[in-house]
């Protein structure tokens, strides 16, 4: 089974002008939303919901997501930037140690998470056309879809790797292993790109090759999963009467897409080195709190609606 352990080495984006990239990540993104909008238009089609109310969801939902996951990143895993690179913070660039165009990155799905309840309470009390509720419970199948696209972004940006592994499923991670700095200096070659394509390539630093442990795909692992979640959510709003007990699909979403992300950062390098302190990540600890949330949304809240 070794066949399947592969040296990660992509090329993270398209080359526009100068060191300016279209980043892969962001595509996914992109495609996240488009592909989101689509299935809420399926969803208002098939409840017959007029879709002049479509448009404002979608942008409430990016801006929600976008500025809560931002905020998640930086106020759960670095709240040093707030003193250190403030304008990293809202802009796609980092300033220090130079000014250099990042795209998107250091986004949290828990801020994206608590961003979207909060932009949908927003959207609900200028767009007053149905239910808080009924309003969460469908955008979750949308984001779950979504879900799965950020994850493929992550595996494309060598970003939120996994722990070190001996399994047959491991993967050599470059780009995460040596920084742009790191590849340049180590091979001699001044472009980042053709630096690290030498270290991935060129028996010659087969030396630097050799010092990239193999690691969990997690973000692949979490991606597949998610695939799951959407289906589960989207077979069950197609399907079944669950769609019309308040809070049931929305306390679904978090119980299954939370109890996912708190198994797989088992083999997932923590974003903050507090595992040795606390015995679980700070991922970990986050998602306990959306999944007790989601039991009660599924269960409680459902009883208290049918009682009321």
């Amino acid at each position: 089974m070794h066949f399947l352990k592969f040296d990660w080495n992509p090329t993270s984006g398209i080359e526009i002008i100068g060191d300016f990239q279209l980043h892969f990540y962001s595509l996914m993104w992109v495609t996240a939303f488009l592909l989101g909008w689509y299935v809420m238009k399926r969803i208002y089609q098939k409840e017959q919901v007029s879709l002049e109310y479509l448009d404002p969801l979608f942008i409430y939902t990016v801006l929600a997501t976008m500025i809560g996951a931002r905020l998640g990143h930086v106020i759960f895993y670095q709240p040093e930037l707030f003193q250190q690179d403030f304008l990293s913070i809202f802009l796609p660039i980092r300033t220090k140690p130079e000014l250099e165009f990042t795209g998107f990155q250091g986004l949290a799905s828990h801020g994206a998470a608590i961003g979207i309840i909060i932009g949908m309470y927003l959207y609900r009390k200028k767009y007053n056309y149905k239910s808080l509720m009924w309003i969460l419970d469908r955008i979750v199948i949308p984001v779950s879809l979504g879900a799965i696209f950020i994850r493929i972004g992550n595996f494309i940006n060598s970003e939120i790797i996994g722990k070190i592994t001996d399994s047959s499923l491991g993967v050599r991670f470059i780009q995460e292993e040596y920084s742009k700095r790191e590849a340049v200096r180590l091979t001699g070659i001044n472009n980042p790109k053709e630096a690290y394509n030498a270290i991935a390539n060129n028996p010659q630093f087969q030396n630097l090759l050799d010092a990239v442990p193999y690691r969990h795909a997690a973000q692949l692992y979490e991606s597949a999963c998610y695939v799951f979640v959407f289906i589960i959510l989207w077979a069950i709003y197609n399907k079944t009467t669950k769609k019309d007990d308040p809070g049931f699909l929305f306390g679904l979403f978090l119980v299954l897409l939370w109890t996912i992300r708190f198994f797989v950062e088992f083999v997932k390098e923590a974003q903050v080195d507090d595992r040795a302190t606390w015995a679980l990540n700070t991922g970990q600890w986050l998602s306990i709190p959306f999944i007790l949330v989601g039991f009660y949304f599924m269960f409680v809240y459902k009883g208290a609606s049918k009682k009321a």
